[in-house]
């Protein structure tokens, strides 16, 4: 069980644990969460970074209409898909997801310093 997580209710199914990793770390998740959930369940808050300035953007929506969680999905074979919404990618057993917009690092981005000639 994660600190974030509810013990009982939702829409899970807490019969069937998964794993995703996310920047390569590994977060417990249940068959019917999203990528978002899982996130939020495990207290991550910061999960990309803006394209022009690199400024932290987090999870701000529950659908589709989510306008800054934007990750990289694997799904495997060479299947890389970029600019995913964290809320409506459904969370799958090995399924790896990466933050975007940042180098070298989600927490250490270099190219943050755009932000200051705005």
């Amino acid at each position: 069980m994660t600190a974030f997580r509810l013990a009982v209710g939702g829409r899970i199914d807490r019969s069937r644990p998964l794993a995703i990793r996310f920047n390569g770390r590994r977060l417990d998740g249940f068959a019917g969460d999203t990528v978002a959930s899982i996130l939020l369940a495990h207290g991550i808050h910061h999960v990309a970074r803006s394209f022009k300035y690199h400024r932290p953007r987090g999870i701000v929506s529950h659908g589709s209409d989510e306008p800054s969680a934007l990750l990289t999905v694997d799904r495997g074979a060479g299947r890389i898909d970029p600019n995913n919404r964290a809320s409506v990618v459904e969370a799958f057993d090995g399924l790896a997801v990466s933050s975007q917009n940042h180098w070298p690092s989600l927490d250490f981005d270099l190219a943050e310093v755009n932000n200051l000639v705005q």
